[in-house]
Parts: structure tokens; sequence; C-alpha cells
């Protein structure tokens, strides 16, 4: 499996099998592969094959039957690294990771909604991928409140992983606004929808854990290549 996210490989593969599950291409029930076959299949030891597997059943998302194996267990109360991360490729799930391409502190813009207390931001743009291909821009706006200054090397690979380790912000649920966006003039060559071409666009705020706006994002992702994903069960 060649992967290039900062995330320890245990964690991809946990994560890229909990974006499988909820695509629905591992059904609740259904029983997993021999570990050593799984191992060989996605390139990877069995020693890291089993601790990706621990992890998606500490989540809930695996049972393990003693002499029997590893079942699927889709629990919709699971919290992922990506549980809110909506884009999935055309055939459903694949790894998310992420390029960062500027963070920068600046005084929120008047276009952006109400979110926070301070009248500044943290702006960080990045480019995110699916299994290698790139998929979405992202423009995130963290209040201002929550962190003095945010430099490159203070972001890890996922940003609420980094909220919760480093700021204490969970961010407990997002509001979602889908329609048609025009690629900003930002966009680097990899993200291959023109600069002012029409394509998939979504607006995000995000809660954090006592109900406050903490955060705001807008993300224009590549048709061609992706989808916007909502599940209710």
């Amino acid at each position: 499996m060649e992967t290039h996210s900062a995330l320890p490989l245990y964690l991809q593969i946990s994560e890229l099998l909990a974006r499988e599950i909820a695509a629905g291409h591992l059904l609740d029930g259904e029983k997993l592969p021999p570990e050593r076959d799984m191992a060989a299949r996605l390139g990877i030891s069995v020693g890291t094959l089993r601790k990706a597997l621990a992890e998606l059943t500490r989540q809930g998302l695996l049972e393990r039957r003693q002499g029997s194996g590893n079942y699927v267990s889709a629990k919709t109360t699971a919290q992922n690294i990506y549980a809110f991360f909506r884009i999935e490729s055309l055939r459903g799930g694949g790894l998310p990771r992420a390029t960062l391409l500027s963070v920068k502190r600046v005084r929120k813009p008047a276009d952006l909604p109400r979110f926070g207390t301070s009248d500044e931001g943290h702006r960080i743009r990045r480019l995110r991928y699916l299994n290698d291909d790139p998929c979405v821009l992202e423009e995130i706006w963290l209040d201002g409140s929550y962190a003095d200054h945010i430099t490159p090397g203070d972001l890890s690979e996922s940003l609420y992983l980094y909220y919760r380790e480093e700021l204490n912000l969970w961010i407990a649920h997002v509001e979602d606004s889908v329609t048609i966006g025009r690629v900003p003039d930002w966009k680097p060559e990899e993200f291959e929808p023109a600069i002012g071409a029409d394509t998939g666009y979504f607006e995000r705020i995000g809660y954090a854990q006592h109900n406050q706006r903490a955060e705001y994002s807008r993300n224009w992702f590549d048709t061609t290549k992706a989808r916007y994903v909502a599940r209710i069960r």
C-alpha cells in the first residue's frame, strides 16, 4: 500500500477501513478475510494490521470473536479521525490526506458568517487528496480566540486531531451547505478544475463541545473525481 500521509500507518489503515465500512463496501455483520491475507493485500505487516483492527474495535466498528475472526459492526456513533469528512471517491471511500498550502492569522473578511468571539481568524488553506488523487480545495477559518499563533509546523495531518490534542477544542457537530462554486484564484496546479470554473462546493460551520461556533470553512471539490456524501441511518 503506497501512502504519503503523516499519520502512523496503522491509523491510515484504520481510517481507510472505516471509510470502506461507511461506503457500504464492508457490510454490517460481514466477516473480514484472514489477517494474513488482508495484510498481504494491503502491503503491510500483520502486526500493523492488528493495531489498525484494534483501533476499529475500540471505535465499535469491528467485533473480534475468539476463534472465529473479525466482524464488521457498523455503529453510527463511531468517531474516527475523518468522521466529518464527507468527500469520497466516485466509487466510495478512499483514504484522505492533506497538503498545507498556507496558514495565516488575518482579520475576518466581511463575507464570512459569524463565528467565535475574535475579529481575527487563522486562515488555513489546504489541498486534500483521496488515495493520492487531488480532490478538494479547503479554506478553513478557526476563530482567533483559540490560539494566538499557528505555524505550519504546529498542524497535524488531521486538523480536528490537532484541535483536540493542542487546543482542547472538540468539533462536536457540523452544519454543511452544498451547492456549486467557482474555483478560487489561489488554487495550485495539482487541482485540475480551472480558476473560475464551476465545480462542487460546500460551506461548513463547525460547532465546539459547548455548542458555540468555532470554525468556518469553504470547500471546492473536483466532481470528476469525488462526490459529497451524507449518510442517514
